[in-house]
Parts: structure tokens; sequence; C-alpha cells
């Protein structure tokens, strides 16, 4: 991907799904015109989701999903079914395709039902077209992967499917005014990558640049002379999480203070869900299991913030033997219901549909959902003032 190109978890997902040779992978290469996925007429040839992020119009920025079978069999076969669920609770829209001199079958109704259950939009594509002579359907429409008979159609129809329109939550516009100054505070240690900045601290940047708003970029050993150094107040510190609680001490209390993690949580959807779920840190016991989930994956430095930072924090903070278990990129658990908490990251990487099903598991199983940002602020006694620049919420606390 591109340095100009939009992120992964940005970007609409469109999910293929059927049964083995009804032709999803003929009809994945059609839509976007490449040879994205190997197709042959032996079963199964799909036996893992192939990703794609491209442009489709009228829709955008996408990414094309192609699955393997739902009917796949045999041992092997149960588990990449198991993928192919995993894909539904991270597309935004779903195309069924169809074998069109079969029609739908059992399986397929019970794809529908799945798309109903998780309301996800979808169409039904019924392939080969071109041997039965069939144009139009009910619930979808007639094409041809071979001919191409009505794929434009069908990529017109997909773009119906889901609003892309400017109605999405800003992550840090929406809270500011022209000309606002904003101080943003980036670590520079050997947690961070190499030669660049991370996507949060990349899109914060951006979205404070598109409201007309000033961004100046500091690591955090230089923050404090830096606010001295200013001729003008700035309006806003937002911070690396992990440097939460020196930045809290580098900063004037008249200085209004966040992290990226906290921003994150909100653009995604679950900033509420955090605050209510953190105060579940205070009342941890010894023996107490605790997820701590990443959405990305990354090489583990020596003092990584999910596996060593968190989990040393808490045990300083609860006093408590705890129980930490974690899950990095597209791995979560189905079944949380051992866990008494699971703190998530800033899922930059995630889509907000996956975000909402991991929220969701965690809603079913009854365990407190929280995140990075909003557990380091709790467990460093300066969440209330991290939510300051978000009114709304302070109420929550």
């Amino acid at each position: 991907m591109g340095l100009n190109a939009a992120p992964s978890s940005e970007r609409v997902h469109i999910g293929f799904f059927g049964r083995r040779n009804a032709g999803k992978s003929s009809v994945v290469n059609a839509v976007t015109g490449q040879e994205l996925s190997v197709v042959s007429e032996v079963k199964g040839t799909t036996t893992d989701p192939v990703y794609k992020s491209m442009e489709l119009l009228p829709m955008g920025p996408v990414v094309i999903i192609d699955t393997p079978g739902f009917d796949d069999e045999g041992t092997l076969g149960e588990m990449r079914v198991k993928k192919t669920k995993q894909i539904l609770n991270r597309s935004d829209c779903a195309v069924l395709v169809v074998d069109g001199t079969i029609g739908k079958t059992e399986m397929d109704e019970e794809l529908i039902a799945l798309f109903i259950e998780k309301k996800i939009p979808y169409v039904v594509a019924y392939n080969k077209s071109d041997l039965v002579g069939e144009t139009a359907a009910e619930d979808g429409i007639y094409v041809s992967a071979k001919t191409g008979q009505n794929v434009h159609e069908l990529k017109e129809r997909i773009g119906t499917l889901v609003n892309t329109g400017d109605t999405k939550m800003r992550i840090i516009g929406d809270l500011l005014k022209p000309y606002d100054l904003v101080l943003l505070v980036i670590p520079i240690d050997s947690a961070a990558p190499k030669g660049r900045i991370i996507l949060p601290q990349q899109q914060t940047m951006r979205d404070i640049l598109e409201a007309g708003a000033v961004a100046i970029a500091v690591r955090d050993t230089e923050l404090k002379q830096t606010i001295e150094k200013l001729g003008t107040k700035p309006y806003l510190v937002v911070t690396d999480s992990q440097a939460f609680e020196q930045v809290n001490k580098d900063t004037p209390d008249e200085i209004l203070l966040t992290s990226f993690s906290i921003l994150m949580a909100r653009y995604k959807g679950f900033l509420e869900d955090s605050i209510k779920g953190v105060a579940a840190i205070g009342n941890l016991m010894d023996g107490d299991a605790i997820l701590i989930s990443e959405g990305c994956t990354h090489h583990r430095q020596c003092d990584d913030i999910g596996t060593v930072k968190l989990p040393r924090w808490l045990k300083e903070f609860t006093k408590k033997e705890l129980i930490i278990e974690t899950s990095s990129g597209r791995e979560f658990p189905e079944d949380l219901s051992k866990y008494k908490l699971v703190i998530h990251c800033g899922s930059c990487m995630l889509n907000e549909r996956e975000m909402q099903y991991r929220r969701k598991c965690a809603a079913d199983a009854g365990v407190p959902f929280t995140n990075y940002g909003t557990s380091i602020a709790y467990m460093k006694g300066i969440l209330k003032r991290s939510l300051e620049v978000l009114p709304d919420l302070e109420a929550l606390l």
C-alpha cells in the first residue's frame, strides 16, 4: 500500500461468500478486473481468505475478501469454515455467490440467515447466467463471470449496500476551531517504528490539518521546554498513552490533555464502553483473568505495551496476582466468559464493524470492555483530566 493509500481499517470491507464451486473466485476476479483468486474446477481451491485493497466505484477504497467455501468438509474444512465465519465479523457488506444452474441451497439460506443476524447488507449474485439465460432475481442479479454479463450492474448493486457519505465521527477535527494549536507528543524510543510514525498519529495529524488547526509534533522529552518556548498557549496536548504520566506532569493544568488511544476509541465508537468498563480494574481479585488484545501484529519489543507495560501497571495498581492473556491481529476469542476484563488497543487497524463484534462478544459474556488509553489514564489517576476535552463523556465517571 502506498503512503497516500487509505488504511485498510478505513475501507469498506466486501466479503464474497458461497458454496464450493459456485464460482465465488471467478466472480471476485470479474468484479475486480484482476486475477485475484485462483480458479479451478476442483472443489475447495480457495483454502484461506484472500484480501485485496482497491478502488471500486462508486464506493471508493474497499477491501475485497474472497472466502473458502462454506460447505467445506473434513477437519481442515471445518477450520476454513470457521475462518469464513470470522470474515462475517469484519464485512461491511456481503455478496452471496450462488450457482445459477442449481439455485439457492439450504447452506446458502444458512448464510443469508447469518447476514441478517449480523445485520450485514447483502446481494445475491447468481453466477453462470450464460448457461441459464436469466438476468434478474428478486433478491439479487444473474451474472456471468465467464462472459462478464451484468458484472457492472453487480458492482453498482454492491455500491448501494453501504452508505459511504461523510457521516462518520471525526478523530479530533470536530473538537477544534481554525488556528487552534495542538501539541502531539510522540515518544521516539525502542518501541517506536524506525523512520515513521504510527497510523493513529498520522491520522490525528491529518484530521487537525483538515480542521484548519495547527499541529506541532514533539517528543515527550522536549514537551515541557516546548510549551515554555511557545509564544501562545496550546489548546490541547495529545500524547501516546505510554507517556501519559510524565506528560500530565509537564502539561500545565489550564491546557487540555488526552491521548491518541482515547481519541481512536471515540473514533471507532467504543469510548463510552471503555469509560464504563474501566472501573472493573479497581475490583480485580487474585486469580482473575484479563485479556489484553491488539488489533495488529508487530514485532514485540522488550518493553512492549500490550505484553509488558500494561501487565506491569495492572499488577502494580491492583496489588493482585492476575492471569494476563493476550491476543493480536484478527485472532480474538469468541468465548470471553472466563475473563473479568478485556483491555483493547485503539483499534486503528480494525474496521468499525469488527470492533462492534468484539464489544458485543464482551457484552454477551457480561465482561467489562475498555481500552489502553482509558485504562492507563485510570491507573495513573488522570482519567477525568483526559476527558475534559469531551465534556459529554465526563458524566460517565
